[in-house]
Order: structure tokens, then sequence, then C-alpha cells
């Protein structure tokens, strides 16, 4: 009987070799090290989402572009589109992210819009949550 084995990133068993940066970059160096591959990831994925597409040089369909939506009409309909958009980009553009769920929440009054992605990383064991929010 086959069985999938859990992927251990080498980065992982050595600890004191950093492996990425925590945001928002406000050490006492600008940079604080990460030594974990699930810091990594949630911070790419943070980076992913908060980049428009052409704001990275020499990378120019880098980004996920979801600030546009909030300039737009808050509705149910666009709620129901970002899910949908934000499920999409992951799947293409981290292909080893699996998406457990993504939920939308509105503020009209300050318009704002809140996106919660409940993710795991395949045959890691990873299992994490990330919130981001829009105004």
């Amino acid at each position: 009987m086959a069985f999938a084995a859990t992927k251990i990133f080498p980065n992982d068993l050595r600890p004191s070799v950093a492996i990425g940066f925590d945001l928002p970059l406000n050490g006492e160096a600008v940079f604080i090290s990460n030594y974990q591959t699930k810091d990594a990831i949630k911070n790419n994925l943070i980076n992913y989402f908060l980049t428009n597409p052409g704001e990275r040089p020499g990378n120019p369909s880098f980004g996920a572009g979801l600030r546009k939506y909030v300039f737009e009409q808050i509705s149910n309909d666009n709620l129901d589109f970002i899910k949908e958009d934000i499920q999409q980009k992951i799947l293409n553009n981290f292909p080893n992210v699996l998406i457990q769920s993504v939920e939308t929440f509105q503020n009209p009054d300050f318009n704002t819009i809140m996106v919660s992605i409940k993710y795991n990383v395949r045959d890691t064991g990873i299992n994490d949550q990330l919130e981001l929010s829009f105004s």
C-alpha cells in the first residue's frame, strides 16, 4: 500500500540559516529574518497579494492586484468574484498551496474589504491562515 510521505524542507533542519524575512519591514535593522518554511510561504503570499501587477521591476505580471476592488462598489457579487479570483491566482502562482477556504467580509462604512484565507501546503503538514485588509 502506497502512502504520501511528508516533505521536510532542508532549510527547516538548519535553524540558524534564514530563508526569508518577515513583513512588515520594521525591525531594528529593517529586516527581521525568518527561519521556517511556514513563515516564508505566508510572507510570500502577503507580498503577492499586496503587490499590483506592474509594480515589480523585471516581473510585471507579479501581483494579485486586489487593491483595485477597494475603489469599486462593495456588493455580494464583488465579494464572490474576489473569492474566485484569489483561489485562481493561488492555484496558478502557488501550486503547492492548497486552499481550504476563502472568506470575504465587508465594512462599507469604512470602505474596507477583509479577506481570510485558510490554506495548507501539499505534503508538508503546514496549515495556516492569512488575513488581509484592504481599505
